[in-house]
């Protein structure tokens, strides 16, 4: 049988992994209420090419997407450090961007780390400072296929907000 101090961490872990997977909802679907949800107010976000409010961020790093065919980003190796109302993570990411460049259909691959420090306000965990760490990235041409064999076939398709098949499903 549990304590309940180890069913509070287990839930508090549990919210924080729900922050991470609703962060990669938003930015991929560029739905900007959902990433902005992953976020306090007064939240900042360092992504290198950005470092500000993190409402903010949402706005510029939509933007940027939007200009993308598709994206995908996938965490794992979650470590969290909990100190009460607060918690440190460091979360692996790769992700996968695909778009036109300049000698045609790009696949960008970036792996990196997210720094964050999570605070819980009235049992709600949020992010209120982010920062991202590039390790690795691999830049080349596109080989995806769309309109032809197997993949020709699959016609459902990502897409971003509010016309990705999860917006409808269910």
């Amino acid at each position: 049988m549990l304590s309940a101090e180890e069913l509070q961490e287990l839930y508090d872990r549990q919210a924080i992994q729900n922050v991470l997977v609703t962060y990669c909802q938003g930015i991929d679907r560029c739905d900007k209420d959902v990433l902005r949800s992953v976020y306090w107010p007064e939240a900042t976000d360092d992504h290198g090419s950005f470092n500000g409010n993190a409402y903010e961020f949402c706005d510029y790093v939509i933007a940027a997407l939007k200009e993308m065919k598709q994206t995908m980003h996938l965490i794992s190796n979650v470590h969290i450090e909990l100190d009460g109302q607060r918690a440190k993570a460091e979360t692996y990411c790769v992700a996968y961007h695909y778009f036109d460049g300049e000698d045609g259909p790009t696949d960008m691959i970036v792996g990196g780390r997210y720094l964050d420090l999570f605070e819980k306000r009235v049992y709600k965990w949020k992010i209120l400072k982010r920062v991202y760490v590039m390790d690795w990235n691999q830049n080349m041409p596109a080989t995806a296929e769309w309109e032809e064999g197997l993949f020709g076939e699959l016609r459902t398709r990502g897409k971003r907000f509010p016309d990705d098949p999860w917006y409808q499903f269910g």
